[in-house]
Protein backbone atom coordinates (compact mmCIF):
# COMPACT_ATOMS: atom_id res chain seq x y z
CA UNK A 1 0.00 0.00 0.00
CA UNK A 2 1.16 3.68 -1.02
CA UNK A 3 -1.73 5.33 -1.27
CA UNK A 4 -4.13 6.00 1.11
CA UNK A 5 -7.74 5.50 -0.48
CA UNK A 6 -10.54 8.22 0.52
CA UNK A 7 -13.68 9.25 -0.39
CA UNK A 8 -14.34 9.47 -4.00
CA UNK A 9 -17.33 9.88 -6.49
CA UNK A 10 -16.80 9.08 -9.46
CA UNK A 11 -19.03 8.83 -13.51
CA UNK A 12 -18.21 6.22 -15.56
CA UNK A 13 -19.73 5.34 -19.07
CA UNK A 14 -19.36 1.16 -20.67
CA UNK A 15 -19.24 0.99 -24.14
CA UNK A 16 -18.42 -1.77 -26.61
CA UNK A 17 -14.64 -1.72 -28.07
CA UNK A 18 -16.31 -0.64 -31.04
CA UNK A 19 -17.63 2.76 -29.06
CA UNK A 20 -21.30 1.80 -28.77
CA UNK A 21 -22.67 2.71 -25.67
CA UNK A 22 -23.84 0.18 -23.36
CA UNK A 23 -24.38 1.54 -19.71
CA UNK A 24 -23.85 4.61 -17.51
CA UNK A 25 -22.26 3.80 -14.38
CA UNK A 26 -21.78 5.97 -10.62
CA UNK A 27 -18.38 5.29 -8.28
CA UNK A 28 -19.31 6.08 -4.55
CA UNK A 29 -16.25 5.59 -2.25
CA UNK A 30 -16.53 6.18 1.59
CA UNK A 31 -13.69 6.03 3.87
CA UNK A 32 -14.19 5.62 8.10
CA UNK A 33 -10.94 4.75 9.94
CA UNK A 34 -9.08 1.72 8.34
CA UNK A 35 -11.85 0.59 6.89
CA UNK A 36 -13.04 1.88 2.60
CA UNK A 37 -16.61 1.01 1.18
CA UNK A 38 -16.15 1.10 -2.36
CA UNK A 39 -19.19 0.61 -5.00
CA UNK A 40 -19.56 0.59 -8.47
CA UNK A 41 -23.06 0.48 -10.53
CA UNK A 42 -23.80 0.23 -14.01
CA UNK A 43 -27.08 0.80 -15.48
CA UNK A 44 -27.65 -0.85 -18.69
CA UNK A 45 -29.58 0.44 -21.58
CA UNK A 46 -31.47 -2.74 -22.11
CA UNK A 47 -32.28 -2.65 -18.35
CA UNK A 48 -29.59 -4.69 -16.70
CA UNK A 49 -27.59 -3.99 -13.52
CA UNK A 50 -24.48 -4.50 -12.58
CA UNK A 51 -23.75 -3.90 -8.78
CA UNK A 52 -21.16 -3.91 -6.83
CA UNK A 53 -19.61 -3.15 -3.20
CA UNK A 54 -16.57 -4.33 -1.90
CA UNK A 55 -15.58 -3.27 1.44
CA UNK A 56 -11.81 -3.56 2.59
CA UNK A 57 -8.90 -2.75 5.06
CA UNK A 58 -5.92 -0.21 4.68
CA UNK A 59 -3.36 -1.45 7.11
CA UNK A 60 -0.23 -1.50 5.50
CA UNK A 61 -1.78 -3.39 2.65
CA UNK A 62 -5.25 -3.56 1.24
CA UNK A 63 -6.76 -7.03 2.32
CA UNK A 64 -10.57 -7.99 1.27
CA UNK A 65 -13.06 -8.02 3.65
CA UNK A 66 -16.23 -8.85 1.62
CA UNK A 67 -17.57 -8.25 -1.99
CA UNK A 68 -21.06 -8.89 -3.22
CA UNK A 69 -21.92 -8.85 -6.63
CA UNK A 70 -25.18 -8.57 -8.53
CA UNK A 71 -25.27 -9.49 -12.04
CA UNK A 72 -29.15 -9.37 -13.83
CA UNK A 73 -30.74 -8.63 -17.29
CA UNK A 74 -30.06 -10.14 -20.53
CA UNK A 75 -26.67 -8.42 -21.04
CA UNK A 76 -25.50 -11.23 -19.00
CA UNK A 77 -26.22 -14.66 -19.80
CA UNK A 78 -26.18 -16.23 -16.04
CA UNK A 79 -27.56 -13.93 -13.90
CA UNK A 80 -26.02 -13.98 -10.60
CA UNK A 81 -25.37 -12.80 -7.13
CA UNK A 82 -22.02 -13.60 -5.63
CA UNK A 83 -20.82 -12.98 -1.69
CA UNK A 84 -17.64 -13.18 -0.43
CA UNK A 85 -16.62 -13.31 2.97
CA UNK A 86 -13.16 -12.29 3.03
CA UNK A 87 -12.38 -13.45 6.41
CA UNK A 88 -14.07 -16.73 6.90
CA UNK A 89 -13.39 -17.95 3.19
CA UNK A 90 -17.13 -18.96 2.76
CA UNK A 91 -18.46 -17.52 -0.98
CA UNK A 92 -21.88 -18.17 -1.90
CA UNK A 93 -23.20 -17.60 -5.64
CA UNK A 94 -26.85 -18.04 -6.19
CA UNK A 95 -27.50 -18.10 -10.19
CA UNK A 96 -30.35 -19.51 -12.46
CA UNK A 97 -29.74 -21.96 -14.49
CA UNK A 98 -30.27 -22.65 -18.39
CA UNK A 99 -33.65 -23.58 -17.68
CA UNK A 100 -34.26 -20.53 -15.42
CA UNK A 101 -34.26 -22.56 -12.37
CA UNK A 102 -32.76 -20.86 -8.75
CA UNK A 103 -29.35 -22.67 -7.70
CA UNK A 104 -27.08 -21.73 -4.96
CA UNK A 105 -23.62 -22.69 -4.72
CA UNK A 106 -22.19 -22.47 -1.58
CA UNK A 107 -18.37 -23.32 -0.57
CA UNK A 108 -15.53 -22.23 1.53
CA UNK A 109 -12.33 -21.79 0.57
CA UNK A 110 -9.29 -21.08 1.47
CA UNK A 111 -8.49 -17.47 0.12
CA UNK A 112 -5.44 -16.05 0.23
CA UNK A 113 -4.04 -12.90 1.46
CA UNK A 114 -4.19 -11.42 -2.18
CA UNK A 115 -7.38 -11.60 -3.22
CA UNK A 116 -8.42 -9.04 -5.29
CA UNK A 117 -12.14 -9.10 -6.09
CA UNK A 118 -13.22 -5.71 -6.27
CA UNK A 119 -9.66 -4.33 -5.87
CA UNK A 120 -8.29 -4.34 -9.18
CA UNK A 121 -7.79 -0.68 -9.96
CA UNK A 122 -6.97 0.17 -6.57
CA UNK A 123 -3.79 -2.27 -6.92
CA UNK A 124 -2.92 -1.47 -9.90
CA UNK A 125 -3.08 2.48 -8.53
CA UNK A 126 -0.36 1.17 -5.82
CA UNK A 127 2.08 -0.98 -7.69
CA UNK A 128 5.58 0.86 -8.53
CA UNK A 129 6.16 2.11 -12.01
CA UNK A 130 9.23 0.63 -12.19
CA UNK A 131 7.78 -2.98 -10.94
CA UNK A 132 6.83 -4.71 -14.35
CA UNK A 133 5.03 -8.01 -12.90
CA UNK A 134 2.56 -9.45 -10.04
CA UNK A 135 0.42 -12.09 -9.06
CA UNK A 136 -3.16 -12.04 -7.26
CA UNK A 137 -5.81 -14.14 -6.51
CA UNK A 138 -9.39 -13.92 -7.84
CA UNK A 139 -13.10 -15.91 -6.84
CA UNK A 140 -13.94 -16.52 -10.03
CA UNK A 141 -18.24 -17.77 -10.67
CA UNK A 142 -18.58 -20.17 -13.55
CA UNK A 143 -20.84 -20.58 -11.60
CA UNK A 144 -19.43 -22.61 -8.88
CA UNK A 145 -16.30 -20.05 -7.44
CA UNK A 146 -13.52 -21.05 -8.16
CA UNK A 147 -10.10 -19.50 -7.49
CA UNK A 148 -7.94 -18.46 -10.06
CA UNK A 149 -4.52 -16.93 -10.47
CA UNK A 150 -4.31 -13.28 -12.02
CA UNK A 151 -1.08 -11.90 -13.68
CA UNK A 152 -0.45 -8.51 -13.81
CA UNK A 153 2.40 -6.98 -16.66
CA UNK A 154 3.27 -3.97 -18.02
CA UNK A 155 2.45 -3.15 -21.68
CA UNK A 156 4.71 0.71 -22.28
CA UNK A 157 2.69 3.90 -22.12
CA UNK A 158 0.39 5.32 -24.05
CA UNK A 159 -0.31 9.07 -24.77
CA UNK A 160 -3.84 10.74 -24.29
CA UNK A 161 -4.77 14.55 -23.90
CA UNK A 162 -7.20 16.88 -21.68
CA UNK A 163 -7.64 19.91 -23.66
CA UNK A 164 -4.10 21.05 -24.62
CA UNK A 165 -2.54 18.87 -21.86
CA UNK A 166 -0.80 15.72 -22.97
CA UNK A 167 -0.39 12.68 -20.70
CA UNK A 168 1.11 8.97 -20.71
CA UNK A 169 -0.59 6.20 -18.72
CA UNK A 170 1.23 2.95 -18.48
CA UNK A 171 -1.44 -0.04 -19.96
CA UNK A 172 -0.87 -2.59 -17.16
CA UNK A 173 -2.00 -6.43 -18.93
CA UNK A 174 -4.15 -9.10 -16.56
CA UNK A 175 -4.24 -12.41 -17.88
CA UNK A 176 -6.11 -14.81 -15.93
CA UNK A 177 -4.26 -18.39 -15.08
CA UNK A 178 -4.76 -21.27 -13.16
CA UNK A 179 -7.63 -22.60 -16.04
CA UNK A 180 -7.11 -26.22 -15.51
CA UNK A 181 -10.46 -27.46 -15.85
CA UNK A 182 -11.92 -24.55 -16.58
CA UNK A 183 -12.44 -24.44 -20.17
CA UNK A 184 -14.77 -26.52 -20.71
CA UNK A 185 -17.50 -25.08 -19.17
CA UNK A 186 -16.46 -21.70 -21.19
CA UNK A 187 -17.37 -23.83 -24.21
CA UNK A 188 -13.15 -23.57 -24.96
CA UNK A 189 -13.27 -19.74 -24.80
CA UNK A 190 -10.12 -18.50 -23.27
CA UNK A 191 -11.06 -15.41 -21.44
CA UNK A 192 -9.91 -12.00 -22.52
CA UNK A 193 -6.90 -10.28 -21.17
CA UNK A 194 -8.05 -7.12 -19.14
CA UNK A 195 -5.94 -3.68 -20.11
CA UNK A 196 -6.16 -1.11 -17.54
CA UNK A 197 -4.43 2.10 -18.54
CA UNK A 198 -3.23 4.41 -14.88
CA UNK A 199 -1.86 7.49 -14.79
CA UNK A 200 1.60 7.68 -12.57
CA UNK A 201 2.78 9.81 -10.68
CA UNK A 202 2.01 11.58 -7.08
CA UNK A 203 -2.02 10.68 -7.03
CA UNK A 204 -2.09 7.84 -9.77
CA UNK A 205 -5.59 8.01 -11.55
CA UNK A 206 -7.84 5.43 -13.33
CA UNK A 207 -8.02 6.28 -16.52
CA UNK A 208 -9.88 3.18 -18.76
CA UNK A 209 -10.08 -0.43 -18.70
CA UNK A 210 -11.07 -3.25 -21.73
CA UNK A 211 -11.84 -6.26 -20.34
CA UNK A 212 -15.22 -8.52 -19.54
CA UNK A 213 -17.19 -7.73 -16.72
CA UNK A 214 -18.18 -11.28 -15.43
CA UNK A 215 -15.63 -14.94 -16.51
CA UNK A 216 -15.84 -15.82 -19.96
CA UNK A 217 -17.80 -12.30 -21.22
CA UNK A 218 -16.55 -9.97 -24.22
CA UNK A 219 -14.36 -7.29 -23.77
CA UNK A 220 -15.97 -3.98 -22.79
CA UNK A 221 -14.24 -0.40 -22.18
CA UNK A 222 -14.92 1.54 -19.21
CA UNK A 223 -13.72 5.23 -18.93
CA UNK A 224 -14.49 8.37 -17.05
CA UNK A 225 -17.95 10.16 -17.90
CA UNK A 226 -18.04 13.61 -18.80
CA UNK A 227 -20.88 16.02 -17.60
CA UNK A 228 -23.23 17.13 -19.84
CA UNK A 229 -24.93 20.65 -19.34
CA UNK A 230 -28.34 21.50 -20.54
CA UNK A 231 -28.19 24.20 -23.19
CA UNK A 232 -28.23 28.07 -21.48
CA UNK A 233 -31.70 29.31 -21.93
CA UNK A 234 -32.57 32.68 -23.77
CA UNK A 235 -33.20 35.55 -21.00
CA UNK A 236 -36.30 36.07 -20.94
CA UNK A 237 -37.06 39.50 -22.57
CA UNK A 238 -38.38 42.06 -19.86
CA UNK A 239 -41.96 43.85 -20.89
Amino acid sequence: MRHVEGVVRGFLTLRTLEGNPLADGDLIQVAHGDRVTSRVVFHFRDGSVHDETVVFSQRRSFRLVSDRLIQKGPSFPTPMEVSIDGTSGRVTVRYRDEDGKEKVADERLKLPADVANGLMTTLLKNLRPEINGATVSMVAATPKPRLVKLAISQAGEDPFSLGSSSHKAIRYVVKVGGLTGLLAPLAGKKPPDTDVWILPGEAPAFVKSEGPLYFGGPAWRIELASPVWPQAQEPATKR
